[in-house]
């Protein structure tokens, strides 16, 4: 699940910051849908083990950051190839809803390893910037895009350090790279 949030953190924040053209999109695209697999299916695990934030935030993610982030940018990129109008306006109230859910539930992860929590801040960062650009924000429209893909980038890598941690310590049935406490015991 860390892995294929970190891959949709790289994608998004390398279309946030202009590393890449929006005529990625249907390749990101898939690979999100790619995404919304293997969540849905960590979801379900984190539901079975009783860890309701994990797996409520799992569900969510794999279900509109991966698929609905799948095909709002399917839709919005073979729309501007038709040449088609369309207004996606709506996209700001929908990330206002998820980042308010979002956030309300961050406190949860103050129980989970310091690295997880950071991740979801780093995360809750990026959402406010997606926010603030599908409103419309127009001053410091470049800085906003910036910001928040450089926090997604920030996410992404510590969800790989944390998803290979987890992995290697579990293998190795001991702990050869930390994982950080909780600031909640």
């Amino acid at each position: 699940g860390l892995g294929t949030l970190a891959m949709a953190c790289f994608g998004f924040g390398a279309l946030l910051s202009g590393k890449v053209t929006h005529d990625v999109a249907p390749v990101l695209a898939a690979w999100l849908v790619g995404g919304f697999f293997v969540q849905i299916v960590v979801a379900i695990i984190e539901f079975r083990d009783k860890n309701l934030p994990g797996a409520n935030v799992f569900l969510i993610f794999s279900c509109m950051f991966m698929l609905t982030g799948a095909l709002s940018l399917s839709a919005k990129y073979f729309l501007h190839q038709a040449g088609m109008a369309f207004d996606a306006s709506i996209e700001g109230w929908l990330w206002l809803a998820i980042s308010l859910w979002f956030y309300i539930l961050l406190p949860c992860f103050l129980k989970s390893p310091k690295i997880l929590f950071i991740i979801g801040v780093l995360i809750c960062i990026a959402l406010a910037c997606i926010v603030c650009l599908d409103f419309g924000i127009v001053g410091g429209r470049a800085a906003i895009a910036k910001i928040g893909a450089y926090s997604l980038f920030g996410a992404g890598i510590l969800a790989i350090y944390l998803a290979g941690a987890i992995a290697i310590n579990t293998h190795f049935e001991k702990q050869l790279l930390p994982v950080t406490a909780p600031y909640i015991v």
